[in-house]
């Protein structure tokens, strides 16, 4: 049910977002310790403040109340993703070359699993990472568990 919720509100999210001039980096449904919570995180070119959050959670609340996709009781949260933002396919690795990045392999890479550099060129199988330490290494999109920019 989650999944089907995640992919009806994401697809209302991908259709109007645009229009405002921001896009929908990540859709979380899940229960908390104070119960079920629904988090949009969006982003724009200049980033998000608290007026395009309160104008994204009045369309998404009366999307919401219109189609009753979801069953019980929730909390709506709208955010930007934060400046430790996940990197999560080609298009974020090409849009923030030149910035610090955390990542995590799925397998040891020279009994290594996490790397932090600069991301550098990528296309749509991977990236190049200019590693603090010295030298660079291409990483296939595959070979990630996670990815996020960092401080």
């Amino acid at each position: 049910m989650s999944d089907y919720i995640i992919e009806k509100i994401q697809e209302f999210a991908e259709g109007f977002l645009p229009s405002l001039g921001l896009e929908l980096v990540e859709v979380q449904y899940r229960q908390e310790g104070h119960g079920w919570v629904l988090r949009l995180f969006i982003d724009g070119p200049d980033g998000i403040g608290v007026d395009q959050c309160a104008s994204v959670s009045r369309e998404m609340n009366v999307f919401l109340d219109v189609e009753d996709i979801i069953p019980n009781a929730f909390h709506l949260e709208v955010s930007s993703p934060g400046l430790e933002r996940r990197l999560r396919d080609s298009n974020d690795f090409k849009r923030f070359a030149g910035k610090k990045a955390r990542v995590k392999v799925r397998h040891p890479i020279d009994g290594q699993k996490v790397f932090v550099g600069i991301v550098g060129d990528s296309d749509e199988n991977g990236f190049d990472l200019i590693l603090e330490d010295a030298g660079s290494m291409h990483f296939h999109l595959d070979q990630i568990r996670k990815a996020r920019l960092t401080l």
